[in-house]
């Protein structure tokens, strides 16, 4: 059932965004789009709500909770950046707003810490709801499933980290923009 939710609300999610930017471009009705726009944050917490109901009515925990612990924290900590994505995409095709910029260098290698921090928020809101979901229910046994996920939570940053520190040490260069001659 929790799967089926996760499923239910990633859709939602994207068709709450996708229909507050048509609202907001397509129709021309700003604040329209922003209460669609709205409705993002409010189904994660109808998920979160969901994973609740389920265990502390006798649910026994799986992975299935763990991802969608997991799937909140990133929900929460770059929902702001993929609307902002979404929304830049929308602004240039249906109302002429300009491309989305390259970044390259040091402003590259800036986002790729800005994302490890994102990351870092991510891993910790899920690792708070599985820490909040283990001490709700108050049955290990039932909760045993989620005490694996804190590894998987270190190992998402650690890569994120891994990632961002390669783009300090080597660089993304722009690219060149001479044409090289034939000799």
């Amino acid at each position: 059932m929790i799967l089926v939710a996760i499923v239910v609300c990633e859709v939602a999610f994207w068709v709450a965004i996708i229909a507050g930017l048509s609202a907001r471009y397509l129709l021309r009705r700003p604040r329209l789009g922003a209460s669609l726009l709205i409705l993002a944050p409010v189904i994660d917490i109808v998920l979160l709500a969901l994973v609740a109901i389920d265990l502390l009515g006798g649910g026994t925990a799986s992975w299935h909770h763990g991802l969608a612990a997991i799937y909140i924290g990133i929900s929460v900590a770059y929902g702001r950046r993929m609307v902002s994505w979404a929304d830049v995409r929308f602004q240039q095709r249906f109302a002429g707003g300009p491309a989305p910029e390259r970044l390259t260098g040091a402003r590259y290698t800036l986002k790729c810490w800005m994302d490890a921090l994102l990351t870092g928020l991510a891993v910790a809101i899920a690792a708070a709801i599985l820490g909040a979901i283990i001490l709700l229910v108050g049955d290990a046994e039932r909760t045993a499933a989620l005490s694996d996920f804190f590894a998987l939570l270190g190992i998402i940053f650690a890569i994120d980290f891994v990632w961002a520190l390669s783009y300090t040490i080597w660089p993304k260069r722009p690219a060149s923009s001479s044409t090289v001659t034939a000799r």
